[in-house]
Parts: structure tokens; sequence; C-alpha cells
């Protein structure tokens, strides 16, 4: 850019700016303005008041009432109503005609097309729920002929299940259990309606379509089959087919449509699925059966772990990964959601009911929240399996079939303990608690018999803690009489090769009546999740205890004891009272018999400590688990003493002078444990030897 042309710019400016300068409004005439404009607010505002006085309100617009029209043109003439919000508008006579309801007034249609009115506030509110209306429906295109409708309930039943579902949304609102009840109803539903909802979210570049607010019309296609379905414009369908299972707990759930690809692009390949349930309380047992419950879900996959929410509270969790299947799950009783292809990333949430008004008849209120796979094109565009029914472990591995690419692990819903405790439920205890099953039908019979067979099998590693324990009383004496000859600190090791030698000779091991039991605790444990979590004990009563699932409460309290309440609950279980009893009886037993128990009192109250801290922890619990820990220390207290009947101390010292009389053949260990003694008396040698000769130099 050249000298003259920057002058000339400079120039240009300098003319503009004087000339805006010049022509700049005076303070006097910039008030006058603004006295106008006021003026000018206060007229318009006073012609409203007076509008409004006199009867001017909202109307509606030509092209509102024409898309009207048109909408309800569009529908089925059997349901050809808009319903929305309190408007309930219907073609007679190919007119427009119906009523808009606000609040407690009711508009009939000629007053809210009505130019003026005698209520103008109320008419407004009524035009304007009239212009919500019209938007939810211009908001759900082609699906809005299916806004409006009346719900009706379809019902598919078997030996096993009934499912009741509902046009409002197509979804399965109601699932009862036949052959079960609740502590309180003759009948056990599963969910009822108003308490289990889900919803399909179906989008295009514009639109989204909720399932929920839907009404389909229902075909039933046989007895076990029905079709929800929607009729769509342009001869479009989309619909939920579903299959009652004959003879089992299982509902297939398909996603059926013809011609979505004119309403829902190609590019669309995802739909989101929302669950909500409540998951209903159906057992006495509330607290017990409060810390059972929660989602369970199963990562896909053939090695796909199953974990959970947290069952003590509330939690929610973001899962990033894909899965196969998703659960409400409670104690006894699950329903699941299991896909036939992935749920694509979750979040789940699970709310404790605990501080709310449904806190007697509800445990958890669950949410889910997932996408699946989809495609507008398909016939069949997703396909699902709902189980609805008991946490039976064999009727959940009898359902792998229904995925021939994967183990569904169903049976992780039964809280079976770590792996070796799950191991031994599902392969030793199951097996033979179901086997017994076959000949018994009352299950405190078969408790007792699983019992003393459980006891015959650990017999060996009982026989040998006792004579272990026998042998070390019996030798505590002599044990007595090397303390008191070697009770200096330098004659440890002396001390050590003494005893080791008279255990040697007795045949007797200080750990040999650990180790035994150690073994046996897998068992025990196993034992311990067992209980609680078979549904075959629901309901079984024996001798006073009503349900072996649940605790048998003779004495209740309305008060609670501070701090162990939550666990102790307010009442006293008798089978749980008399396992406390008997393990005192065992425990004095025990202690009598162990000749440190003299040395250390501490100890001997801690063990008499331990039965009452049973009493609070397993106070709660099953009944049935309670019944087999005290049958198993009365069995224990009896072998025993039949124990005692065959070691003898008199046998224990023929022992020992039998082994004292053989030739000594020391074992590797006792060699390699007499060579670390010379080494340490060597060492304390010459550590006395050192510190002599700096006392002579002194």
């Amino acid at each position: 850019m050249d000298k003259n042309t920057l002058i000339g710019l400079l120039l240009m400016g300098l003319v503009i700016f004087g000339f805006t300068w010049l022509q700049r409004p005076s303070e006097a005439k910039l008030a006058e303005r603004q006295r106008q404009i006021d003026s000018i607010a206060a007229v318009q505002k006073t012609e409203q008041q007076r509008d409004i006085a006199m009867g001017d309100v909202d109307t509606l617009s030509t092209s509102e009432l024409a898309h009207l029209q048109g909408v309800l043109e569009n529908m089925p003439a059997d349901n050809a109503v808009i319903n929305n919000e309190g408007v309930m508008i219907a073609l007679k006579d190919g007119r427009l005609d119906g009523t808009v309801t606000v609040g407690d007034t009711t508009v009939a249609w000629a007053e809210v097309i009505s130019p003026t009115s005698a209520n103008p506030a109320v008419h407004n509110l009524a035009v304007q729920a009239v212009q919500r209306a019209l938007d939810v429906y211009a908001k759900n295109g082609s699906f809005a002929a299916s806004l409006t409708g009346t719900e009706q309930m379809v019902t598919l039943e078997n030996d096993s299940l009934k499912v009741e579902l509902s046009t409002k949304g197509g979804i399965i609102a109601r699932a009862t259990l036949k052959g079960y009840k609740t502590y309180k109803t003759p009948q056990l539903v599963l969910f009822d309606k108003g308490d289990n909802d889900y919803s399909f979210t179906l989008s295009n570049n514009t639109q989204r379509f909720e399932t929920k607010n839907f009404y389909f019309e229902p075909r039933k296609l046989n007895d076990s089959t029905v079709l929800m379905n929607l009729q769509l414009e342009g001869g479009a369908q989309w619909g939920l087919k579903y299959t009652l299972v004959p003879g089992s707990y299982m509902v297939r759930m398909e996603m059926v449509q013809q011609g979505m690809n004119r309403i829902i692009p190609l590019n669309i390949n995802l739909v989101d699925l929302d669950w909500h349930q409540k998951i209903s309380r159906h057992e006495f047992g509330k607290q017990f059966e409060e810390r059972n419950s929660g989602i369970y879900y199963k990562f896909a996959g053939k090695d796909g772990e199953v974990k959970y929410t947290s069952e003590s509270g509330s939690d929610e969790k973001e899962i990033k990964d894909k899965l196969k299947w998703v659960s409400a799950k409670n104690q006894f009783f699950s329903t699941v959601l299991i896909t036939d292809s992935v749920m694509s990333t979750a979040k789940l949430t699970s709310v404790d009911t605990k501080d709310t008004p449904d806190y007697e008849d509800y445990l958890k209120d669950i949410n889910v929240h997932t996408m699946i796979p989809y495609s507008s094109e398909k016939p069949v565009a997703a396909s699902f399996y709902f189980y609805l029914g008991p946490n039976r472990y064999h009727m959940l591995s009898s359902y792998d079939k229904y995925s021939p690419k994967e183990d569904l692990k169903l049976t992780h819903l039964i809280p079976l303990g770590w792996k070796l405790f799950r191991w031994i439920n599902t392969g030793v205890i199951i097996p033979v608690f179901d086997w017994l099953g076959k000949f018994m039908s009352n299950y405190g019979l078969i408790i007792l018999v699983l019992t003393i067979i459980l006891k015959l099998v650990l017999s060996p590693l009982t026989y040998k803690t006792y004579i272990s324990q026998a042998k070390m009383r019996f030798l505590a004496p002599d044990i007595a009489k090397i303390n008191e000859k070697y009770p200096n600190q330098e004659d440890a090791l002396k001390k050590q090769q003494k005893t080791m030698e008279l255990y040697r000779l007795a045949g007797a091991n200080p750990m040999g009546g650990c180790l035994p039991m150690l073994l046996q605790m897998p068992i025990l444990i196993a034992m311990f999740t067992f209980f609680p979590s078979s549904i075959e004990l629901r309901g079984q009563s024996f001798l006073w205890a009503n349900d072996l699932s649940a605790p048998d409460k003779i004495v209740e309290w309305s008060t609670h004891i501070p701090f162990i309440s939550s666990t102790f609950g307010n009442h006293i279980s008798l089978f749980c009272l008399l396992m406390t009893v008997t393990n005192i009886i065992y425990t004095y037993i025990t202690t009598k018999s162990q000749a440190q128990s003299q040395s250390m009192p501490g100890m001997k109250a801690m063990m008499y400590m331990m039965p009452l801290m049973f009493l609070v922890f397993f106070n709660n619990y099953a009944s049935g688990l309670s019944y087999y820990y005290f049958i198993s220390l009365l069995i224990t207290i009896l072998q025993t003493y039949s124990c005692r009947l065959f070691i003898t101390e008199d046998k224990v010292r023929a022992t020992m002078a039998a082994n004292a009389a053989k030739p000594k053949k020391k074992s590797k260990w006792m060699q390699r444990l007499e060579e670390a003694q010379k080494q340490q008396q060597a060492l304390q040698k010459q550590q006395q030897q050192r510190r002599s000769g700096s006392q002579r130099r002194r």
C-alpha cells in the first residue's frame, strides 16, 4: 500500500468521525427519547390489562388446528384420540371435539378455540396444554398414532409361571410363580404392575421414540405367544413378540419389525434399553433377604465373570465392557434379562429402600441403562430371554442350553462362597443333599443324615486330632518336669531337645491336632454358605421351626439392643441358642483336657467368649444352619468321649516304652535339628568364653 492511499484513508476516517460527532444528539434529546419509550410501554401495558379484563385470550393458530386434524385423520379409526396431560381431543363428524382439563377445571373444545373467555387465565392454560400435546405428537412422528389408547392386560401361563403383558409399553407387567408363596400371601408375585418396567428408545437424526409411551395392539398368535405390535405410517410395523417356553420359567422376547428403514436410518446401529424394577420382599427374615439382594451381571464371553452391586446398601457402577445378562436378584428369586447378542456398556444403579416409605415391602430399587445392537432392515432386530424364577441350582444350570456359544453361569446367582468353598458345595454337598431328597421328604431329617455322613467322612481326621490332643494331655506332667529341670534361658536348647525326644518316644506331635482341624474348615465354611442359599429349605418346617431358611423365633421384642441389634435382631432363635449351649459344653470339655489351659487363663476366657459371639452372629441366620451346627457339635462331643475309650494313658505309656526299646533311628529332620542345636551351643560357648576373658582383663 503506497503513501497516497494511506493519506486518503486517514482523511476519510477523520471526515466520518467529525460527521458523527457533529450529529450526536444532545442530552435533552436523549432524555426526550427515553420519555417517549417509557410512555409507549406504559400505554401497551395498560392496553394489555384492559384487553385481559375484556377477555383477550390466546388462541390456536390455523396451522395448529390443521395439524391436529391431520394427526387424528392418520390414526386408526377405532383409536383416533389425542390423549395427553388432560387433553382429550377426537374427531366428531369430521370436526375436532373434546375437552381440556386444567387442574380441577374442564374446558370444552368450543371454549378452547373461542377468541374470548370469561376466565382468560384458565383458557390460556388450556391452549398451552393443547400446544404441548401437539408438540409431543409432532416429536413422535410415525409413532404418534400409538400415543393414545386403553391399557389392556394379556396373560400367558404354563405349569410354572404366569405372566401378564400390558399394552402400555408392551411390557411384562406382572409375573406370578406357581407353587410358591410369601411370608404373608398364598402366592408369590415376583413383581407386580408398576414395579417392573422397561423401554427401548429408537432414534433417527431428529427424533427419539420411547416405547414406554406407546399403546401396543396385542395379537395372540397361539396359547404361548403374543405379539405386541405398533402399526406405523407407511405400512411400517414395530413390535415385541413374547413366547412362554413350555414347562419353564423362561420367556422369549423378540424385537420384530417391518419397513422400519423408512423411519430409522441404516446408520443407527444401537438402541437404548432402560429397565427399572423395585425388588419385592418375599421372606419373613427381611434382614438376611436384604443382604442377598442387588444387581448381578455377567460379562460377555466364555470366561466372562459374574459380578454384582453392593448388597449391603446403595451402589452405582459404570460398566464399559460388554455384558451377556443382567439380573434383579433377591435371596431366592431373580429376574434375569439375557441377550442373544451383547449389551454394549451399562450404567447400573441399586438404591436401598431403608429410608423410604416402601421399606417394609421392597428391598432395592434398581435401574439399568444399556445399549444393544440394532439394524432397522432386519425382521428380528434383537432377541432376549427373560428368566423369571427361583434360584434353584440344577434348574439354573439346565438353562445353559439357551446359550450354546458360552456358559451363562446363571448358577452364580446363588452365593455359594469363594472358588474352593463353591467347588465343595457344587461337587459334594448339593449332590448328596439332592440324593438324600429322593428318599426323604423331611428336610430336618435330611440335614441330620447329611451331617452324620460328613462326620463319618471326616472321622479319620477327627480321630487323629483326638489322638494328638490325648497324647499331649498325658505328656503334660513329663513336660512340666522338663521345664523344672531346665529353668534357665541358657538351657533352652537342652530343654527343647528333651521335649522333642519325649514327643518322639510317645509318637506325639504338638501340631498334630491343628492340621486335621484346618482340613475340615473348608467344609464348615461351605456349609455356612450353603444353608442360607438353599431354596429347598424355604418354607420347610421341622420341630418348632416353621421355615428352615429363616430364623426360628421363639421370643420377640420391639426394642433394639444397642450396638448388636442390626446383627442379632429383636428375637431369640432356639436352634441358635441350643447351638451356643452345646458349644459352651464342648469348650468346657476341650479346655479341661488341655494342659496349657491352666497356664493361659486369658486364652481360656477367649474360648468361652467365642460361643457367645456366635450367638450374636448366627441368631438372625437360617435356622437350618444353626440346626446343622448344633447336630454337628453333639456328634463331636460323642466322638470325643468315644475316642477316650480307645486312647488311655496306659496305652500311650506302653507306646513310649516300646519306642524307647527300639533302636533309635533319627530322621533327617531330627538330624538337622540336632546339628542346628550343636551349632547354637558352640556359639553360646564361644560367647561365654569371650565374656569370661573380658572380665579377667578388667
